[in-house]
């Protein structure tokens, strides 16, 4: 392969790749909102919670609940999230850290 082909991305993480794109903050959230999606999924079918029964107890609707277990949307709210995992007898904690 020639220098003029090589890839300038070759050996760098894909978080670099990603800062660099600008895309790296979308990433995260999208990640993040998969994770926690799929954790309330996995806890609703160990209790054998069902979605109607979930949005009975957590007082909302069904609707709200299937954007929350949406792990495409990231406009939820802390409250719908923090509610869900206490309906499910989970702790929502959400930490700062250094970027850097």
């Amino acid at each position: 392969m020639t220098a003029a082909r090589k890839n300038p991305h070759l050996g760098t993480r894909f978080e670099d790749f990603l800062a660099e794109d600008g895309a790296l903050e979308a990433a995260t959230l999208v990640a993040t909102k998969r994770v926690l999606a799929w954790r309330i999924a996995e806890l609703m079918k160990k209790q054998r919670v069902t979605k109607t029964l979930l949005a009975k107890r957590m007082k909302t609707s069904r609707a709200a609940l299937d954007r929350l277990l949406d792990d495409n949307n990231t406009a939820v709210t802390l409250q719908t999230m923090g509610r869900a995992a206490a309906v499910l007898g989970q702790e929502l904690t959400i930490t700062l850290r250094s970027a850097a």
